[in-house]
């Protein structure tokens, strides 16, 4: 942990955002904007999938808006050591199918993360199913 004058820095904070999380934050909500800012701080990290972004894009929202929130946010590599590994999460919650692969990638990229980890997701059963009991699931 990074020490500033003498002070142990708390463990870096990790926001992890699914569909409707980032699209909330594209949609400028308040506690989404707030979290993006804490990120711009560097006081956070907010990191997706890039299968999130495919699946929260709707069309309604400028390139602009995209472009101010992609900026404040990381996009997790995702290759076929992370598809085996959400695979094998899958299989041990006796989870399958594509209503699961995406929430399956996000648990995985949680489970890499490093600090505090919370993932804000619209599907809080199906991620709490996937992630160990130290990362914080919270309903968007």
């Amino acid at each position: 942990m990074k020490e500033r004058s003498g002070k142990r820095m708390p463990p870096l904070r990790i926001f992890v955002l699914d569909c409707e999380a980032l699209s909330l934050a594209v949609r400028g909500d308040r506690m989404m904007i707030a979290r993006l800012s804490l990120a711009a701080q560097g006081e956070a990290e907010v990191v997706t999938s890039p299968m999130t972004l495919v699946e929260a894009y709707d069309g309604r929202t400028t390139e602009q808006r995209w472009d101010w929130v992609l900026s404040r946010l990381s996009v997790a590599d995702v290759g076929k050591d992370e598809a085996r590994q959400a695979r094998r999460l899958l299989a041990d919650a006796g989870l399958h199918g594509h209503k699961y692969a995406i929430d399956a990638v996000l648990a995985v990229i949680a489970r890499q993360q490093k600090g505090q980890v919370t993932v804000f997701t619209s599907d809080v059963d199906d991620l709490e199913k996937l992630v160990p009991d130290g990362i914080v699931v919270k309903k968007v």
